[in-house]
């Protein structure tokens, strides 16, 4: 069993639920980007995930894509995400998801990107336009390499997609619980609660609900009905509200 799967373990232990905060790598740049998570994680944060910056990125809302933008600029790409990895591997055994989409990791090469990403010391990786018809040989590399493939799964996934999704699933279950693109919609927990319900009957892998959740009472919600949730444009825009600060 791998980091992710012995934190949500030890979680469920102790009926507690898993904290996952999702941040641009490079914004506003790679050195504070190693710190926030340092300090994410001492202020409680169980699993990070860190987007890797794309041109294109069009599951993300305004909020990301403009943080994609910067990061880029500042020059921002899959080598230097990986060595950031393995500088905070050397300080933190926080579970790390690496989050982005496939033209990077393609362009880099999907085997060299399987082996680096595991010997920097991440966990998982989520590429959110790779859907699992196409994911094959990324995953015979991941696979390989020990790196838990993160499956997402929306309110339009039907049962018998589910189960092929579910076949293939590692890590745990990214359930997206709103349509569209992130943090643009608030999420309807009425509905949360019935889909959850329904892939728990067909999985025991944890599931974690991401995409809208804005705020405390949203969290806490959505934190009853699943086994994390995943924070991710409200901490992005955090950051940018604060870039000059020096309590960032």
């Amino acid at each position: 069993m791998g980091r992710l799967g012995e934190k949500f373990a030890s979680l469920r232990a102790g009926n507690e639920k898993a904290l996952i905060v999702y941040l641009t790598a490079g914004d506003p740049s790679l050195d504070v980007t190693k710190e926030l998570i340092l300090g994410l994680e001492r202020a409680g944060v169980d699993i990070i995930e860190i987007g890797v910056p794309f041109s294109d990125p069009t599951a993300d809302g305004p909020v990301i894509q403009a943080a994609s933008q910067r990061a880029l600029k500042t020059g921002t790409t899959l080598e230097g995400v990986l060595k950031i990895v393995a500088e905070i591997r050397k300080m933190s055994q926080i579970p790390i998801v690496l989050f982005g989409y496939f033209n990077p990791i393609f362009a880099y090469g999907a085997e060299m990107f399987a082996r680096n990403a595991q010997k920097a010391g991440a966990d998982g990786i989520l590429v959110v336009d790779l859907p699992p018809e196409e994911a094959g040989e990324l995953r015979i590399h991941t696979d390989a390499a020990g790196l838990d493939f993160i499956s997402l799964v929306a309110p339009t996934t039907g049962r018998d997609r589910l189960k092929k999704i579910l076949k293939g699933a590692a890590g745990f279950l990214y359930y997206i619980s709103i349509t569209g693109v992130t943090g643009t919609a608030a999420p309807k927990i009425d509905d949360i609660a019935h889909e959850v319900a329904k892939i728990r009957k067909m999985t025991q892998m944890p599931i974690a609900v991401g995409f809208g959740i804005s705020n405390a009472a949203q969290a806490k919600e959505i934190g009853a009905l699943a086994d994390g949730i995943v924070i991710g444009s409200a901490v992005v825009k955090l950051i940018d509200e604060n870039q000059n600060s020096r309590n960032l």
